[in-house]
């Protein structure tokens, strides 16, 4: 009898710490709602237990909303599920045509691309530029070549032609955020132009880009801009040139004095950095780099690979989805989209990555239509997602034995473990926290907010404070 009562308090005090739970979240999503910076807000609060999927709390848990680059967690969730905590792309370089006695290459060196995010990034030892370029140079002395009657081509075909997400905007596309996807990414698909600032209001000039980049001209219309108002400088992608304009405003006390760009034709980067590096081991090359995209402009045909001469290997998936979501690489998750797709047995394209991602989570009863995106990191203004549905993956990760790995990845905010979104007048969160030992994950989505993104962090992280 003592022990049926200790059971039946230990029930009712359960139950009336979650009603206190509730109605805390149901105050502070109250003074959220109210808030004259969501007058003309859409506003959605979801809150799971994250081990049996219970509904904590729920206030407009189905409105679609735009997620900003909190769907790299879906796109991570679904690529652990799909792809593996251990897969590793490959790159392979070799060669078409043969080579003769005195180590001359009658044909072209090929770096084949299978869409590696990583490869030339400074992110890992192990993908750093310098020694994924002494791994090429090696394979090729090893294999006896000293000249090479031919060209240094970036085979980058897997991922085909169009490398921007549909829905994404203009002056995103041109920056280092907005960098298009590639078979064969280089670097990460950026580079740094470097700026000479004055006086506010007059031009800002381009004194130099890291690395060289000589197959581009700059046109700067930059202008300084006062102190305080920040970077606001853009960079736009040439189309049908060789020429990228700059436009904006940069505060003269800014003090890193560049912006990152994104680089054209990654493949075409690629090839032409191996092609430098050989050159200055006395290695001539006879023609100059080109890619699938710079071939198919002269209208000529890409060359099959006769020999594979060595593999390159990226991090395991576990190590990019960390960099992927701790500086919410846009490219990374883009990457990772079309990968879903080419897993599946689809043609590599965003396109098919988005329908792949729903019809994986259609099969684990999440209706697709809560998923309507254009891309896989969030950057397009089109994407919605419900939080009830966000929500629900993030619970549903609590299971996998990699969860870990997706959990380390996630930055903190607010002391708290979750991955942040914005973009103009749109911020999210989305992650896990733990209250008085119960494990919950949520998802919060404020849409069309006005005022400061300042202001609204703040009243977004008080509603968040009372998961704590």
């Amino acid at each position: 009898m003592k022990r049926l009562l200790i059971v039946s308090l230990f029930i009712i005090s359960g139950q009336v710490y979650a009603q206190d739970l509730q109605q805390k979240l149901a105050n502070a999503f109250g003074r959220l709602q109210a808030d004259s910076q969501c007058s003309y807000a859409s506003v959605s609060l979801t809150v799971l237990d994250a081990k049996t999927g219970e509904q904590v709390f729920a206030a407009n848990p189905n409105m679609g909303l735009a997620t900003a680059s909190t769907l790299k967690t879906i796109t991570s969730i679904t690529a652990f599920n799909i792809l593996g905590a251990d897969f590793k792309y490959q790159t392979q370089l070799g060669y078409s045509g043969e080579i003769v006695a005195d180590g001359t290459l009658n044909g072209d060196v090929i770096i084949k691309g299978a869409g590696d995010p990583t490869l030339g990034s400074w992110r890992y030892d192990q993908t750093k530029e310098a020694n994924v370029l002494a791994l090429m140079t090696a394979a090729l002395q090893k294999a006896g070549i000293k000249k090479i009657n031919g060209r240094i081509i970036g085979d980058d075909s897997i991922f085909g032609t169009q490398s921007i997400p549909e829905g994404w905007i203009w002056q995103d596309v041109g920056n280092y955020y907005g960098a298009g996807t590639s078979g064969l990414c280089w670097r990460e698909n950026q580079f740094d132009i470097k700026l000479r600032t004055g006086v506010v209001g007059n031009p800002i000039g381009v004194s130099r880009t890291v690395p060289n980049i000589p197959y581009l001209t700059f046109k700067s219309e930059l202008t300084n801009g006062s102190a305080g108002s920040g970077d606001n400088a853009y960079a736009f992608l040439p189309v049908g040139t060789t020429v990228m304009y700059l436009r904006g405003t940069y505060a003269i006390d800014q003090d890193k004095k560049s912006i990152s760009a994104a680089i054209p034709d990654a493949a075409y980067d690629a090839a032409l950095r191996l092609a430098d590096t050989l050159k200055k081991l006395g290695i001539l090359v006879t023609s100059g780099p080109e890619s699938a995209a710079t071939l198919a402009a002269k209208d000529m045909r890409l060359p099959l690979m006769a020999k594979n001469l060595t593999t390159i290997q990226s991090p395991p998936l576990s190590r990019i989805v960390y960099w992927l979501n701790q500086k919410s690489i846009n490219l990374y998750a883009e990457q990772l989209l079309k990968t879903i797709a080419w897993k599946q047995g689809r043609k590599p394209t965003t396109t098919n990555g988005v329908d792949e991602v729903q019809k994986f989570w259609k099969a684990r009863g999440i209706d697709p239509n809560t998923i309507n995106t254009y891309d896989g990191s969030g950057l397009s203004p089109g994407d919605r997602v419900t939080t009830n549905t966000m929500a629900r993956i993030l619970q549903s990760a609590k299971k996998e034995s990699w969860f870990a790995d997706l959990y380390t990845s996630l930055p903190v905010y607010n002391n708290m473990k979750m991955k942040s979104g914005s973009i103009n007048s749109v911020l999210c969160y989305a992650g896990y926290q733990t209250y008085n030992g119960r494990e919950l994950c949520f998802s919060i989505m404020v849409n069309n907010f006005s005022g400061s993104s300042r202001g609204i962090k703040e009243k977004m992280f008080r509603v968040l404070d009372v998961l704590k």
